[in-house]
């Protein structure tokens, strides 16, 4: 698969805040690659770096195996910010002048109001439209000029569920367009929904990356002891077992998926033992990442 975007050792300092650590990482071509961090995870810096909005400060990446230029960037669209629309015009007039400042080709107009479900409300002015409608065309101004990659930063912030759910299908179709596509959130929902690949960044610094499919393997490992003589029968009895071993009189519970330490624990008070020591070994990476996510909040 060809590699579009290679980052090595991507570094931005503000002052002393270092907000993106030595990040490296690689997007294939097709991908629907997730950037997941919670707010101040560097998510956004590091999209602005490249798209060339600010400088990084050491590191460097390259786009299609060339360092970044005018020219690489065409083959991208964005939607950093909320884009500059004229309130007073159509959706439809709004993207003609952006395909006009682009140098893009306005008969794609057509194609990407109906790919964002605007073409029944394309005569319509800017300002009647909702927040889902507005993200809905900026994403469309991203498309106009045919990009290879789109970059969405955040697309389903303050959206109602409907508007999120609506982005979240529009994702998928220009993905199954056959572009690839990099999207920054904090929700790992939104990444597991419509990401095939994702990265988790925290603090600038670079977490986890891999398959989406991955996020539900690694069960959880409970430690468990118990001054009961039935410990270890009980163990056996627990729904959530998978496997249980001994070790140094402590017995290493093995979870089936979808079950925790939380759930051993009231099993065992139910049945009259009250453990000596419980911890949680090791956690589900869904686990990790939703408290890796909830820092930030």
């Amino acid at each position: 698969m060809e590699t579009v975007l290679s980052i090595q050792k991507l570094t931005k300092n503000f002052g002393k805040l270092c907000a993106v650590n030595q990040l490296d990482l690689e997007v294939k071509r097709g991908q629907v690659f997730g950037m997941l961090g919670p707010n101040g995870s560097g998510k956004t810096t590091t999209l602005g770096m490249l798209m060339g909005v600010t400088n990084p400060s050491s590191g460097s990446f390259s786009w299609f195996g060339e360092p970044s230029t005018h020219l690489t960037r065409k083959k991208i669209g964005a939607v950093l910010e909320h884009p500059i629309f004229y309130p007073y015009l159509s959706g439809q007039k709004n993207l003609e002048l952006n395909a006009m400042i682009k140098g893009a080709n306005p008969a794609n107009i057509v194609k990407v109001l109906d790919i964002v479900e605007l073409s029944a409300r394309k005569d319509d002015k800017y300002r009647t439209y909702s927040l889902g409608m507005k993200q809905r065309l900026a994403i469309a101004s991203a498309l106009v000029s045919d990009p290879i990659i789109l970059i969405l930063d955040e697309p389903t912030n303050g959206l109602d569920p409907m508007g999120i759910a609506e982005i979240r299908e529009i994702v998928k179709r220009i993905a199954a367009d056959g572009k690839t596509i990099i999207l920054a959130s904090h929700l790992l929902d939104e990444v597991q929904k419509v990401c095939t690949h994702f990265a988790v960044l925290r603090r600038g610094k670079l977490m986890h990356s891999g398959p989406v499919d991955e996020v539900g393997k690694g069960e959880e490992t409970v430690e468990v002891m118990a001054y009961h003589d039935d410990l270890p029968v009980l163990l056996q009895e627990f729904i959530g077992s998978a496997t249980i071993k001994k070790e140094n009189g402590i017995f290493q519970v093995m979870m089936k998926d979808g079950f925790h330490s939380q759930d051993l624990n009231k099993f065992l008070f139910e049945k009259g033992i009250i453990t000596s020591h419980l911890i949680t070994k090791k956690k589900t990476l869904e686990k990790q990442f939703l408290e890796i996510l909830a820092e930030a909040h």
